[in-house]
């Protein structure tokens, strides 16, 4: 069994990407680039010195079939298409949210460092989704992955499920850490925050390096496989898309719905209101096309070193803040990769019995393969995800690594990315 020591990767994580906390600038009139959609006044919250403005109707969406992976079609076919029986490994990818504009997330300020350590750009994450399309691989739900079972003792644990797949296809989940639009984002190249458009659909809002207001499908994570999966239905036979893992202390989704217990006034808790009813249909549109959420703890804290006392509290307020605008989840992501308790692997801590007790079946940490387990003495699985971002790019030791997936020579953009070399040598001719 291999995997990255939760130790080293909370140092470099901790160092490389400290959050603050502060509310988002609000969307106005929009100059969009070319096929941009003008924004919705439904989806972006009005500033607080200004009147609500009458909310624009959105149009009827268009049906999203969402199915079970672990039912065979009736006579094994559907769509012209033969599944059949899949039970090994399940690749897990996650991302965090990746850089829209290189020129100011790599401008050689305090930030810039981490952000190429542990981002990718807009262009090469479009690329890795090419390359594991082209690679054979679809799109399942982590939900889907492990279920629920009662064994002939009585026991209740999770079990990993049997998925039917297209014929010669592999499974893949995705997963995305920190879609919240921390504050540091909004000057370092990343979009501002999720809306819908006039046509009903996810568009990403933010600022341009000059400073106009863009309106796009191109410049985020979610919305990058949203058109991808249009494009290419067959990446996603389920309807599924990818998880999303939350904190709540600079709200969710660009939307500033987080409390500040230490100064508090009527003023903040209106805007707040107006910041959660605005992140409503957000979550609704995410839900009914093929996203899911998780939870990454409401503060992002290492959950390797904390008392059971202060995970408690945390997740709390995640369940007050963030649970109670996106739903009931059954996963859990680590924040920086450090396990519950020190070491889930080997025992099940007071900190873990808790959050299974609070729903929580899939805990997710991350490592240098899709490893997973269930545990034997608790309803669980722990797992592992591999992480492409700017470490896992320049690394000769990754490079065999990721193979499967892409070959990091064809993804890594070092045209926009810091000069910080790499360790692997350059292709052949």
């Amino acid at each position: 069994m291999k995997h990255l020591t939760a130790a080293l990767l909370a140092v470099l994580m901790l160092s490389a990407l400290p959050g603050c906390g502060a509310s988002a600038p609000a969307a106005g009139s929009t100059s969009a680039p070319a096929g941009s959609s003008p924004i919705s006044s439904a989806a972006v919250s009005a500033p607080e010195q200004q009147p609500e403005p009458e909310p624009e109707p959105i149009p009827e969406p268009e049906p999203y079939d969402i199915l079970d992976p672990t039912v065979l079609p009736e006579g094994g076919v559907r769509d012209g298409v033969t599944y059949a029986a899949y039970d090994g490994v399940v690749e897990h990818l996650f991302f965090h949210p990746v850089v829209a504009y290189p020129e100011l997330a790599f401008d050689g300020d305090y930030k810039s460092d981490g952000i190429d350590d542990w981002m990718v750009t807009a262009g090469e994450y479009l690329k890795i989704l090419q390359s594991v399309y082209d690679k054979g691989y679809v799109l399942v739900d982590i939900a889907d992955c492990w279920s629920e079972q009662t064994d002939e003792a009585g026991q209740v644990r999770m079990v990993k499920n049997t998925l039917y797949l297209p014929e010669g296809k592999k499974p893949l989940i995705l997963s995305y850490d920190d879609v919240n639009y921390y504050e540091y984002m909004l000057s370092n190249g990343f979009t501002y925050k999720l809306i819908l458009g006039e046509d009903g659909k996810i568009w990403s809002y933010g600022l341009d390096p000059a400073g106009n207001e863009v309106v796009s499908r191109d410049l985020d994570a979610v919305t990058i496989l949203d058109k991808f999966v249009e494009e290419h239905p067959d990446f996603s036979p389920f309807g599924a898309k990818g998880c999303l893992s939350l904190t709540g202390y600079e709200g969710i989704l660009g939307y500033r719905t987080q409390t500040d217990r230490e100064n508090w006034t009527p003023e903040r808790e209106e805007n707040r209101q107006r910041e959660i009813e605005a992140v409503k249909p957000i979550v609704a549109e995410l839900k009914r096309t093929g996203w899911t959420f998780g939870s990454h703890t409401w503060g992002h804290i290492s959950l390797n070193s904390r008392t059971t006392e202060v995970v408690q509290a945390d997740m709390r307020k995640w369940f007050d803040e963030v649970g109670s605008l996106v739903g009931d989840t059954t996963v859990l992501f680590y924040p920086f990769g450090g396990r519950l308790d020190g070491d889930d692997v080997r025992q099940t801590g007071p900190a873990f019995t808790w959050m299974q007790q609070q729903g929580f079946r899939i805990f997710c940490s991350v490592g240098i393969d899709s490893w997973s387990r269930c545990k034997d003495d608790i309803s669980a699985v722990i797992c592992d995800r591999l992480h492409p971002d700017g470490t896992t790019l320049r690394s000769g030791k990754s490079l065999e690594r990721y193979m499967k997936f892409y070959d990091a020579r064809d993804i890594i953009d070092l045209s926009v990315r810091p000069d910080r070399g790499v360790t692997w040598q350059p292709k052949a001719g």
